[in-house]
């Protein structure tokens, strides 16, 4: 037997010719998984449109039946009857200058009750926080009436004051600023410390700034339960002029014989326009605060 015939591999190589690299065991794209996502976003985004496309029908063509998807006959009166009937800009004011508020006052009290209970050391820290975390299983319905009676004594009924102070400070806002807060490093807390710098600036110039993912989220997720909040005030509200936009179109769109559907399509879309600015806004952000605050204890 030759050197050659030694020299000549027995077996073939695994895999056989042309397939080295051919991409065989590669992931592919699970087309199952685009079909349920986008079949997902219809159903998230139908009531959006036929919201806006409603918003721009009238209330005859709205009571169809069967109900046409695409308007036939498009109109902007509800729009105007929306701005002209009602007293739509001191609506308008009133929601924005609550939901501001409130907003702002979440972002102040919460993140200073959340730094104190992730980087500050006191005595029955662990309880108190227990028991915040308890306040977030009580229904807001049982709080209500306790609640309506304590502003009526301080005689806050019908004011900007009975509408803002009670939401000021909220126990989700609390917890998510802690979270958020625990996964700061204490080493920078320490050097501030060491440098003479007091608990007020480490929470202003050190603590603050690194928490605009979270204060991004907090700031969203508050200004939509405020904005659209209906209950607190039906109840403190008792003239006109402090009315919010989601009462002020409850009680107007609703009629002693029928409901005004265009009137009602169109102020929900009034109404959404400052929700989706402020999320376009603050968008990345929030984004970032839900991926990076975890459960931490």
């Amino acid at each position: 037997m030759s050197a050659t015939t030694l020299d000549r591999p027995t077996h073939a190589p695994r895999g056989g010719g042309g397939e080295v690299g051919s991409g065989i065991g590669e992931p592919r794209p699970r087309a199952w998984l685009y079909v349920v996502l986008s079949f997902g976003l219809v159903l998230v985004l139908t009531p959006f449109v036929w919201m806006l496309l409603g918003s721009v029908k009238t209330d005859g063509e709205l009571r169809r039946n069967p109900p046409t998807w695409w308007p036939q006959e498009a109109t902007w009166d509800n729009f105007r009857e929306l701005f002209t009937r009602l007293d739509f800009a001191q609506f308008f004011t009133n929601s924005l200058a609550v939901a501001l508020a409130v907003t702002l006052g979440n972002l102040v009290f919460c993140s200073m009750l959340g730094y104190a209970f992730a980087k500050i050391d006191f005595v029955g820290r662990t309880w108190l926080f227990r028991i915040v975390l308890a306040t977030l299983m009580i229904p807001g319905m049982v709080t209500l009436v306790p609640l309506f009676v304590l502003v009526s004594q301080l005689g806050m009924v019908n004011t900007y004051w009975g509408l803002i102070l009670p939401f000021l400070a909220g126990p989700f806002g609390v917890f998510l600023m802690r979270q958020f807060m625990l996964g700061i490093p204490d080493e920078l807390i320490d050097a501030a410390r060491v440098d003479g710098a007091g608990e007020l600036r480490i929470f202003w110039q050190v603590v603050m700034p690194l928490c605009k993912p979270a204060l991004a989220t907090l700031a969203i997720l508050t200004f939509l339960a405020s904005w659209n909040n209906f209950l607190w005030p039906l109840v403190v509200a008792s003239t006109e002029d402090m009315y919010t936009l989601p009462v002020a179109l409850a009680l107007y769109s609703v009629g002693q014989n029928q409901t005004q559907y265009g009137l009602l399509l169109a102020g929900a879309v009034v109404v959404l326009l400052p929700i989706l600015i402020v999320f376009l806004l603050l968008q990345r952000h929030f984004v970032q605060g839900l991926a990076t605050t975890g459960l931490k204890s």
